[in-house]
């Protein structure tokens, strides 16, 4: 969720409501997939909705909501890293919310294509593709 949200305050109260709705919801859980992909999915939708609602609160563009989160990547005591790893969160913040989760998802947290597709409910040629847009951006952002 960090990865996604990049506020560590964010990030805390994301973590809260994920939790608050495993705990309600947790008896209609019907194991058609794996517990670790219907909480995953709970997750993925927070963060997914919160920066929607980022967007529409104060009336921002997915760039000008980028540009926030990456000035908080310069200014926040609690991201480690070196330039180098700044510079990859930059890149990625460019990237258009579905194309970040999908290479996050990917990318940090190794997950196999049949997983992510059962998360974000897509196919996985759909993801893919999404994650080789994604390199590719990021590829681009880093060699400037």
């Amino acid at each position: 969720m960090r990865k996604m949200v990049i506020d560590h305050d964010d990030a805390d109260d994301l973590t809260q409501e994920v939790f608050i709705k495993i705990h309600k919801y947790i008896d209609g859980f019907r194991e058609d997939s794996q517990l670790f992909t219907w909480i995953y999915r709970i997750a993925t939708n927070e963060c997914l909705s919160h920066l929607n609602k980022k967007k529409k609160r104060f009336f921002l563009s997915l760039e000008d909501v980028g540009e926030q989160l990456s000035a908080k990547l310069d200014s926040s005591m609690d991201i480690d890293g070196d330039e180098i790893q700044k510079r990859l969160q930059k890149a990625i913040l460019k990237l258009p919310d579905k194309q970040r989760l999908v290479f996050n998802m990917k990318y940090f947290d190794d997950l196999p294509y049949e997983a992510i597709a059962d998360i974000t409910k897509t196919s996985v040629g759909a993801l893919k593709a999404s994650f080789h847009h994604a390199v590719k951006k990021i590829e681009s952002f880093l060699a400037e």
